[in-house]
């Protein structure tokens, strides 16, 4: 069975920021977000994931976060979660 693939949005506890990302590992992926000097704790500060979704193929995965990093895909994280602006990851 393939594995699956998560596409997440994680929102600073801090400014309000948005990151976007992928992972084939959500629980090492966030361990590694939140160690002391990765690139989102220093960006984000503390933070939530407010949204994750498994795609079966890297390939839809990576659609559909870039989807999220596009102006169609803010505004649709503006209807559904009312944050800020969004980093890519």
């Amino acid at each position: 069975m393939p594995q699956k693939i998560t596409v997440y949005i994680l929102l600073s506890k801090v400014n309000v920021t948005r990151y976007i990302g992928i992972t084939n590992n959500i629980s090492r992926r966030l361990k590694e977000h939140r160690s002391t000097g990765s690139t989102v704790e220093r960006l984000l500060g503390k933070f939530d994931v407010i949204y994750k979704e498994e795609c079966y193929d890297y390939k839809s995965a990576r659609k559909r976060e870039k989807f999220l990093k596009s102006g169609k895909g803010r505004e649709w994280m503006n209807e559904h979660f009312r944050t800020g602006p969004a980093l890519s990851g």
